[in-house]
């Protein structure tokens, strides 16, 4: 079973999607929720929330069917009341393990205290609050409670004016705060900035590329002393440099900053549980970059601490942690076999994976689509099932995916010829060729390695067997020559045909 993407009228409904998100625990705990605001006129939104759960598409005719005489208008008013008594329910499950949500509430609270004119006991409740808010790094929300009890400094003569130096510590404290937060936006732009670069350029192409990238990035990097920063700012630094490094293809310089990114977790491990989603993008920077550079002993190391992480925090996280934590490991798992050359144990694990794709699938993109089909077909490719990878490669190659990793569509269409070629199917050959020199002509970036395989396959059904090892043996010395080249070596880490092509040669006599 191949891993299609779902239709787009699929994801066009907001409110069938996030009752897709919900655990078993968030459905059970909205529907006691909904027990208490229950009333001859609300039962409408619970009995949509029923209906909608059991659908596996969201088609408003099944939802017509299933609620008798049920209006159009009622279903759109209804469906924005259910959106919005989801989003309360969740709020008040969460509240109590979002740090966010808790100082935002406490902050509500002392703003209730103060409008009842109780603004000692709501000084009482910002100095509390402010605590927890500094404690656990999130100085934006600090800062807001700090300006509030300014104004009510400023506002109310309060016992604070009689503490020797109360009101200017806390002239300090938001001083302090504010500079925090100018470094840390600082240090949060740059790296979106290098993000944003990857995206519309991708990887360095040559020198005028390099000197393109090292440039912006030295303009764009604030003066820091790193021993002054603190855990946010140090993230943000280390992932600005990591993804420098990637663009620039120097995966060591990146691993050692994605294994530093890490270590700030590790060395405080109540982020983790805070922010797991940065925790585990820093392990999938570090899994990659080790595994882009073959160091298996690095590897090994934070894939166990990866799993480590899945077997204590799994059944704690929220929905898009874990379609992250589901798209890092299963990435990282499959990796694992490429690096060991374990492919028939790895295709083994592909039904577990199409398992776990299925229930993620109404939340994955294109994108992720793409890359698990092509990750899946090349494991298969690996193994020897050339039949097996062409249903993960068609369903690459059909997507209507535009300009979007045109890199991967490019290398599924090679990966097809060499399927086809494997199999013997030497009639398909010249069409296959044909189609894809037409696809190859319209992508904008394409690499050598490309480019040398499709005209490597043009050549050889075009000549006789005596000709073909001395054609290989030509092939070979051209994928090594491109192999050289430090900005083609990543196109190899996609599609390794130089392998390929030096394993055919031992076979021809």
């Amino acid at each position: 079973m191949a891993l299609n993407i779902l239709t787009p009228k699929l994801n066009k409904d907001p409110l069938f999607l996030l009752i897709q998100s919900l655990t078993k625990s968030e459905k059970r705990n909205f529907k006691l929720y909904a027990r208490r605001l229950q009333s001859g006129v609300d039962t409408m939104f619970i009995s949509l929330f029923d209906v909608l759960s059991k659908l596996d598409n969201y088609e408003e005719e099944k939802v017509f069917k299933k609620i008798k005489g049920l209006t159009s208008v009622q279903l759109s008013n209804t469906k924005r009341h259910l959106y919005k008594q989801i989003l309360i329910s969740l709020r008040l499950l969460y509240a109590q393990k979002n740090i966010d949500i808790q100082v935002r509430e406490q902050l509500d609270f002392a703003r209730i205290l103060y409008g009842k004119g109780m603004y000692l006991d709501s000084l009482k409740m910002l100095d509390k609050v402010k605590e927890l808010a500094l404690d656990h790094n999130r100085d934006i929300l600090a800062l807001e409670v700090l300006e509030f009890q300014k104004l009510i400094e400023e506002r109310h003569i309060t016992r604070s004016r009689s503490v020797k130096n109360k009101v200017e510590d806390l002239i300090d404290e938001a001083q302090r705060t504010s500079e925090v937060i100018a470094s840390t936006c600082r240090l949060s732009n740059l790296k979106i900035k290098m993000h944003g670069w990857y995206i519309q350029i991708g990887h360095i192409k040559n020198d005028k590329d390099r000197l393109i990238v090292e440039e912006y990035f030295r303009s764009n990097l604030p003066v820091v002393n790193e021993a002054n920063l603190g855990f946010f700012e140090k993230v943000y630094l280390y992932q600005s440099y990591v993804w420098y490094y990637f663009i620039l293809l120097d995966f060591k310089q990146c691993l050692v900053y994605a294994k530093q990114w890490v270590q700030m977790f590790i060395k405080n491990p109540k982020f983790i549980a805070e922010d797991p989603a940065l925790y585990m993008r820093g392990l999938a920077y570090t899994l990659t970059c080790s595994f882009n550079i073959k160091d298996k002993r690095t590897f090994e190391k934070h894939l166990g601490i990866f799993e480590q992480f899945e077997n204590e925090f799994a059944d704690k996280l929220d929905t898009l942690s874990m379609q992250l934590l589901f798209l890092y490991l299963s990435t990282a798992r499959i990796n694992r076999h490429f690096l060991l050359g374990t492919f028939k144990d790895g295709v083994k694990r592909v039904p577990i994976i199409e398992k776990q794709f299925k229930k993620f699938a109404p939340l994955l993109d294109v994108h992720r689509t793409m890359v698990f089909n092509y990750k899946i077909a090349y494991l298969y490719m690996n193994n020897g099932d050339y039949n097996k990878a062409l249903d993960y490669l068609n369903v690459i190659i059909n997507l209507e995916a535009g300009h979007l990793r045109e890199d991967i569509q490019s290398y599924a269409r090679i990966m097809q010829v060499v399927s086809h070629y494997e199999m013997g199917n030497m009639n398909l050959l010249p069409y296959l060729i044909k189609s894809n020199f037409r696809f190859l002509g319209k992508v904008k970036e394409l690499n050598k390695l490309q480019k040398e395989s499709l005209d490597f396959f043009n050549k050889i059904i075009n000549i006789p067997d005596s000709e073909i090892k001395q054609a290989f043996k030509e092939f070979i010395k051209t994928l090594k020559n491109i192999s050289h080249d430090p900005y083609e070596k990543r196109s190899f880490l996609y599609l390794d045909m130089l392998s390929w092509a030096n394993e055919k040669m031992k076979k021809i006599k």
